[in-house]
């Protein structure tokens, strides 16, 4: 039986598409955790830094059929997109927010005549190629269970993996769908063997200090999240996939697979509002233009 990588790429970036209803997607809107509201600790503040890492890419034939439905978001035809991860310090610990493509693509593209991904190196390679020891990473932030979010995952075992509750719910499900059994085995580890896990239900101050906060954000799928940093140089905001790409956001497209279109726009509404009231500088996950906006690990913006 041949699978496409068309079929396992647009329910990776897509599985919401493909299975998840929207029954469960009145998920609790909790306010933002404002950051210029939260307790501080005494003492020198933790130092906090904020790497980018490579975790694939996809080239996409028809950009805007394939993630606004043809609405016009896009120009007409290909576009390529990345697949960022990323490397966050605070003091002595350190968290990998999202976990890009799974690593059988290191030097196997996947092509179908609408899309191509690929994945020059592990994630573990390219952290110990810089001196981080995959084993000491303390957490693993996932912004939705997606398998271009989830797909290296296991190399972190010893890490917490915080991700939202209702998109857990989802993972635990029984599902008969390949998909996401696919992303069910990313997360075995969190899953079903005991390793240490978090159900995120609205916001997370991750460190308590204010520094690093998991935003609730719906609409891509039921339990979503973006990221904020806040570093000494300014704050930074990690859409995780609220956007796919500058135009989406300009335009407020919204993907047709999509678990709920109105929690997205809403999601939108809440996160540029926030973008307004700290300044934060936006960083789109999965546009290529924004490659340069954060240093490249193993150098890190502070």
């Amino acid at each position: 039986m041949r699978r496409t990588w068309l079929q396992i790429s647009a329910c990776v970036l897509a599985l919401a598409a493909c299975q998840v209803s929207s029954s469960g997607n009145e998920s609790q809107n909790a306010a933002t955790a404002d950051p210029n509201n939260v307790a501080q600790p005494s003492g020198a503040a933790v130092p906090v830094s904020l790497s980018r890492l490579d975790c694939g890419a996809l080239h996409v034939n028809e950009m805007d059929k394939d993630f606004a439905g043809g609405a016009g978001v896009y120009p007409p035809g290909p576009h390529d997109l990345t697949d960022s991860c990323y490397l966050i310090r605070h003091g002595d610990q350190m968290m990998i927010w999202d976990a890009g493509f799974p690593e059988f693509l290191v030097g196997h593209p996947m092509r179908d005549p609408d899309q191509t991904a690929t994945l020059d190196r592990s994630l573990a390679d390219e952290l110990k190629a810089g001196g981080v020891d995959p084993a000491k990473v303390s957490f693993v932030g996932i912004s939705h269970y997606h398998g271009d979010h989830t797909g290296q995952a296991h190399f972190f075992p010893n890490a917490t993996l915080l991700i939202g509750a209702q998109d857990l719910a989802a993972l635990k499900a029984k599902s008969d769908n390949q998909f996401m059994q696919m992303s069910q085995k990313q997360l075995a580890h969190w899953l079903t063997d005991g390793g240490k896990i978090e159900a995120v239900t609205g916001d997370k101050d991750v460190f308590g200090d204010g520094s690093l906060i998991m935003l609730d954000l719906p609409g891509h799928t039921p339990g979503h999240h973006s990221l904020l940093v806040k570093l000494k140089s300014g704050d930074v905001l990690l859409t995780g996939d609220l956007y796919h790409g500058t135009e989406a956001r300009q335009k407020r497209g919204v993907p047709p697979f999509n678990t709920d279109k109105a929690q997205t726009l809403k999601s939108m509404d809440k996160f540029e509002a926030l973008a307004r009231q700290t300044g934060a500088k936006v960083v789109i996950q999965h546009e290529r233009a924004d490659i340069p906006l954060l240093p490249a690990f193993p150098k890190a913006a502070e």
